[in-house]
């Protein structure tokens, strides 16, 4: 039985793909998209957060914590000042389960995926950095007739990626831009692995929907759009398109994980709708069928 590291298990999502479906977080990333929503997602392993603004300064945690509370690179990340806090100003994000005790959670919303063609999408992070994981809870699902989407930017190898798309009936492929130069400097990747992968996956799986995130200053240039407009157009597989307009509603997390929020995340405002509609229209002149919003 595979175990592996969640962050979050979200109900009623209405933006991960058809239907009401629920939406797993694995923890792990190899980028570091200084828009990311999920930033607790980048470690691998659990981690502790604090909110500063419900600590009520009683001192809980730190006679909780054996080493009087480390400081955050020497913190074991053992959980008992969270256990300890009265107000949950401290908690641990992210814990070990088992892929049982995860498809036990999911399959108490089956009613809902049935009536609404929903059902489970696997995010994070990228779930992709834990395969084994996946693939069983993948398998789980298959078992019990659940939809799966899988929501990656295949920052992983092609062999788990392709070995896993049998089990997947929707994936969610994450489009950042098409400047190699640009990605690296948006995200600390380049993108010739993902338009690798993408590529393969389109040869081996016919139900792709592309999630472009339209990024102030970032890629919101008619030039890279128009660029993933040609690229999305040329890919095997691709049946839908979505733009999502950034929003900066993410932005408080870095700093409960003792981090500084990246100061474009403090400036960037979100795209405009007639924006948005003039970017739509590069992609239906190439007969793609694009949606605008969150899926």
């Amino acid at each position: 039985m595979s175990s592996g590291v969640i962050f979050n298990l979200q109900r009623y999502s209405l933006h991960d793909g058809p239907g009401i479906r629920t939406t797993v977080f694995l923890k792990g990333c190899p980028a570091r998209c200084w828009w990311c929503h999920n930033p607790e997602s980048h470690a691998a392993t659990p981690e502790i957060a604090c909110s500063q603004n419900r600590c009520i300064s009683c001192d809980a945690c730190l006679l909780a914590c054996h080493e009087g509370l480390r400081p955050r690179n020497a913190c074991r990340n053992c959980g008992a000042c969270a256990e300890a806090c009265p107000t949950g100003a401290r908690e641990m994000i992210g814990r070990e389960t088992t892929a049982a005790d995860v498809l036990r959670e999911v399959l108490k919303d089956r009613m809902f995926f049935e009536d609404s063609g929903g059902g489970v999408t696997f995010s994070g992070g990228e779930p992709l950095c834990q395969p084994a994981f996946l693939r069983e809870l993948l398998s789980g699902c298959r078992a019990h007739g659940i939809h799966t989407a899988v929501d990656t930017a295949a920052l992983c190898p092609t062999e788990p990626l392709i070995d896993l798309a049998p089990l997947v009936d929707l994936f969610l492929f994450d489009l950042k831009c098409a400047d190699n130069d640009l990605h690296l400097h948006g995200t600390g990747t380049g993108n010739a692995a993902i338009l690798k992968n993408l590529a393969a996956l389109g040869r081996v799986h016919q139900n792709i929907w592309i999630r472009i995130p339209v990024v102030p200053g970032f890629n919101d240039s008619v030039q890279e759009m128009d660029a993933l407009a040609e690229l999305a157009a040329g890919a095997a597989g691709v049946r839908q398109v979505w733009l999502l307009p950034y929003h900066g509603s993410w932005s408080a997390k870095p700093a409960r994980l003792g981090k500084k929020a990246p100061r474009e995340a403090v400036t960037a405002q979100a795209p405009a709708a007639d924006t948005m509609e003039n970017f739509a229209r590069l992609f239906k002149e190439r007969a793609l069928d694009i949606q605008i919003g969150g899926v």
